[in-house]
Order: C-alpha cells, then sequence, then structure tokens
C-alpha cells in the first residue's frame, strides 16, 4: 500500500466524509418529506445507541492505527497483522454483546429512558448495527496505520450509498403503516449500509495480504494486552460524549415537557436539534474527522522517532486546517440557517434558530477533536478523557438549567454544547502545551481565520439580504451567497496569509520532479 502525506490523507477522507454527508442528505430529505420531524424524532431517539457504541469501540480503531503504524516504522508486517487480528475478535465479542442486548433488552432500555413506545422499531432496526459497523472499523484502523486512507474513504461512500438505497426503500415500503414504522426501516438501512462497507474491507485486506505474502498470521498473546492498553482510555473519553448524546435524547424531551411542551412538540423539536442542525454541523467536522484519523499514524511515528521539528510542524498544520475550515463553516451556518434548512427541507425548513445556535459550536468541536488526537498520538490518553468528561459535565448542567426555561428551550441544549466544548478545548490546549512542549503560532491559527471568516460572514450577509430583495427562490438565493462567500474567503485566506502559497509552490514542484 501507498503511504499518503497528512494533506492527501485528510483530503481523501475528508473528500469522501463530505461525499458521504452529501449523499446522506438524499437519506435525510426523503426521511423527513416521508416522516417530518415527529418521525425523524424517533429515528434520533434510537440512534444514540448506536453512536454510544460507536463510542465504546472507537479506542479499538485508534489503537490498530497507531500500533500498526509502530509496527510500519520498523517494518514489521507480521506484528501489523497480530494486531488487527486480535482487534478482530474483541469487536466481534463486543459487537455481538451490543446487538443482542439492544434486542433482548429493547423493552427496559425505553422503559427505563421514558421513550414512547413507538421508538421501539427504531431500536430494533439499529440493534443489527454494532457487530457489523464494529468489524469495520478494526479493518478501517488498519489501512489508516499504513497511512493509506483510500480503502476507508471508499468503504465511507459504499456504506451511505447501501444505507440510502435500503434505508429510504424500507421507509418508503413501511410509511403506510405509521411513522415509527417507516423510522425503523430507515434504522434498519444503516446496518445494511454497513453490511455493504464491511465486505468491500474485507476484500481489499485479503488482497493485502495476498500481494504481501502473509499466510498465516502469529499469534501473540502480549497483542490483545497492547491493543486494549491504548483503546480503553479512548473509548472511554469518547464514550463521555456519546452518553451525554444519548442522555439528550432521553433528558432533553423531559425538559421540554417540563417547560410546558406536549411528548410530540418535544419530539419536534429534538427532531430539529439531532435530525437537522445535528446533521448540517457535522458536514464541516468531517474535514476535522479526517484530519484527526490522519495524524494519530503520522504523530505517533514522528514520537517514536523523536523528531521534534517535524512534530512541531504537523501539529500547527493540522490545528490550522482545522480551523480554516471549521470557522468559516460556523459563520455561514450562522447567518444563512434559515434559508440552508429551507433549501434543502422544503416545506419541512423550521430550525433555523437552533442551527445558528449549534454553529456556535464547531470551531470548538473541531479543536477539542483535533487536540485529542494529537495527545493520542504522543501517548496521552488519560488527560484528554478527564477534559472531556469535565466538559461534558459542564453541559450537562446548562443543558438541564435552560431547556425548562420557557426563553431558551431546545436552544438551552445548543448553549449547553456550546459552553461544553469551549472548556474541552481550553483544557486540550493548555495540556498539549504543558506535556507535548511545542510551541503552536496561536495567532496565525486562530486570529487571522478568524479575521477572514467575519470579513467572509459580513459580505454573505450583505449579499444575501440585497438578493432577498430581487429574486423570489430562496434556494438560488442560498447558493449564490454560499458560491460568493467560498471565492471571497479564498481570497481572504491568500491575502491574510492563512495558506503559506510558497510552501504550496515548492510540494507541487517537488512532486513534478
Amino acid at each position: 500500500m501507498k503511504k499518503q502525506s497528512l494533506v492527501k490523507g485528510t483530503i481523501i477522507l475528508g473528500m469522501a466524509g463530505i461525499i458521504a454527508k452529501f449523499l446522506g442528505l438524499f437519506f435525510r430529505w426523503p426521511l423527513v418529506m416521508l416522516v417530518g420531524d415527529e418521525g425523524v424524532g424517533y429515528y434520533q431517539m434510537a440512534y444514540p445507541l448506536l453512536g454510544f457504541f460507536i463510542a465504546v469501540a472507537s479506542g479499538i480503531p485508534i489503537a490498530v492505527s497507531k500500533l500498526v503504524s509502530e509496527c510500519n516504522a520498523v517494518n514489521d508486517r507480521e506484528g501489523a497483522f497480530a494486531i488487527l487480528k486480535k482487534a478482530i475478535i474483541i469487536m466481534s465479542i463486543i459487537g455481538c454483546g451490543f446487538t443482542l442486548s439492544m434486542i433482548l433488552f429493547s423493552n427496559s432500555i425505553m422503559t427505563f429512558l421514558k421513550w414512547d413506545h413507538k421508538v421501539y422499531y427504531s431500536l430494533i432496526g439499529v440493534s443489527f448495527a454494532p457487530i457489523i459497523v464494529g468489524l469495520m472499523s478494526a479493518f478501517r484502523g488498519f489501512f489508516q496505520g499504513y497511512q493509506n486512507m483510500t480503502p476507508t474513504a471508499i468503504s465511507e461512500i459504499i456504506e451511505q450509498i447501501g444505507r440510502i438505497v435500503i434505508g429510504i426503500g424500507l421507509a418508503y415500503i413501511l410509511v403506510s403503516y405509521g411513522v415509527e414504522y417507516s423510522a425503523g426501516g430507515a434504522t434498519l438501512g444503516a446496518s445494511v449500509g454497513g453490511l455493504f462497507g464491511l465486505i468491500y474491507l474485507y476484500l481489499k485486506y485479503i488482497k493485502v495480504k495476498k500481494e504481501w505474502g502473509i499466510k498465516k498470521v502469529k499469534n501473540d498473546t502480549e497483542v490483545m494486552s497492547k491493543v486494549l492498553r491504548v483503546a480503553i482510555p479512548i473509548s472511554v473519553g469518547a464514550a463521555v460524549i456519546s452518553s451525554v448524546n444519548l442522555i439528550d435524547s432521553a433528558l432533553v424531551p423531559q425538559l421540554l415537557v417540563k417547560g410546558g411542551h406536549t411528548y410530540k412538540e418535544a419530539a419536534v423539536l429534538l427532531g430539529q436539534l439531532s435530525g437537522k442542525a445535528g446533521i448540517l454541523v457535522n458536514v464541516p467536522l468531517t474535514i476535522s474527522i479526517a484530519l484527526s484519523s490522519s495524524i494519530v499514524p503520522i504523530i505517533s511515528e514522528l514520537f517514536a522517532l523523536n523528531n521534534r521539528g517535524e512534530l512541531k510542524r504537523k501539529i500547527e498544520g493540522a490545528m490550522n486546517i482545522s480551523m480554516a475550515i471549521a470557522l468559516p463553516s460556523a459563520v455561514g451556518l450562522a447567518i444563512l440557517a434559515s434559508p440552508i434548512l429551507n433549501t434543502i427541507f422544503p416545506g419541512h425548513g423550521d430550525g433555523g434558530e437552533i442551527l445558528s445556535y449549534c454553529s456556535v459550536a464547531i470551531p470548538f468541536m473541531a479543536i477539542t477533536q483535533t487536540s485529542t488526537s494529537v495527545l493520542q498520538g504522543t501517548g496521552k490518553y488519560i488527560m484528554p478523557v478527564i477534559n472531556l468528561l469535565i466538559g461534558c459535565i459542564v453541559k450537562v448542567i446548562v443543558t438541564i438549567i435552560l431547556v425548562p426555561d420557557i426563553s431558551f428551550g431546545i436552544n438551552g441544549a445548543a448553549i449547553g454544547t456550546i459552553i461544553g466544548y469551549v472548556v474541552t478545548a481550553i483544557l486540550n490546549i493548555l495540556y498539549l502545551k504543558l506535556s507535548v512542549k511545542v510551541k503552536i503560532n496561536y495567532i496565525k491559527i486562530f486570529i487571522k481565520n478568524t479575521i477572514t471568516s467575519g470579513i467572509m460572514g459580513i459580505f454573505v450577509y450583505i449579499v444575501y439580504n440585497n438578493l432577498k430583495g430581487n429574486i423570489s427562490s430562496v434556494p438560488l438565493i442560498t447558493l449564490i451567497s454560499i458560491g460568493i462567500g467560498v471565492i471571497i474567503y479564498t481570497l481572504l485566506v491568500i491575502v491574510f496569509g492563512v495558506v503559506d502559497i510558497r510552501e504550496v509552490k515548492k510540494k507541487v514542484k517537488r512532486r513534478r520532479a
């Protein structure tokens, strides 16, 4: 497999993620049209359980990526395959456990979380996903450890296509029986889509195994403990965030009812928060997630080789890329929240104010993701978990205080998310500075990106409001405003030196040579 640079790996994973998110809109749009915000609310209530499993198991692919990268540094191919073998065993056990638990204890789960009985079908639909997603993530970690992001990228697109075709197909067939059945069919599509992605990754693995002449994978008893030592702290940290999302799905509806809403209204508002705003906020974070996946094996290798100069450059570059995407995206979503929702979900565009609030959290979420991955790459696993836990506790407290207040309502949950991630991001940056001892050019990374994003936002606001009086089509005005925003931001990035053009030219010349 060909090794890829940080930028190239990030671009490949980022583009695949953006395509997958774009395809996801083809899933979300017909789903909203079929079942409305109420049905999406039932879908979103069950989905955090899968998110919780992914979080619990998330340490395994990162551990595989890190350990395979270290094996690759010393050209130990057999060791890399042994790591994957043990990861598959771990994922099979965890995945089967989650799948069986969700099926056998579905009624108990709904009673404990005080969910409406209509969530049952979505819960059963999503219960088949853990075993499939778990195995798929182990294979992805293996390829990422070799700093080749292409298999992961392709599998993500295949997974999303399968999810759209099967999920929407089932939702359409079942909608006549009720929105709860339709939402259940949509969640089942996630499992089938994952199966398609898993098949592709397994075939790719078999091909690589044959090419490298690996006939039998050695059985090293120490490998299992090495994988778990790295994976457990990472999984705990991810589980903390996912637990809060799970708490949101149970807590927010109850708090809204306490504030005077009916349960149906609470489900609708949760659908707008998680099913609309949450999805759109995650689109720009796709680049940050891709960056995080790409940087762990690179940082691990540089840290193992004690290459401090290159380590500093990679960390600074990763932070800069993360902010260059997150900040303008946050500004654009905040300004054009309602027009974007009305463009994507015509006739079902409610939730603009919620999206505006949620967009503020994007830069802090991106900082948290990137800094956590850098710390994990340098072997610092525990402190990022503690920082996440502190941030999540703050988020829950703010949510409990604000959501029942009629003047905040559902926006209180978004404000809780913002404050929680602000706290986590600050703690991570401080710890990164103290532990890794690298001097980051914060002026270039944060101030320049903030200025360029702010100027872009002013232009977008002016353009949109001027066009609104002359053009009746909201989608057309929105697309023109976004297009102009992208052009202006690109020019500002060059003018303010956010991206070093000379460095880009040098890299292009090196590749041509």
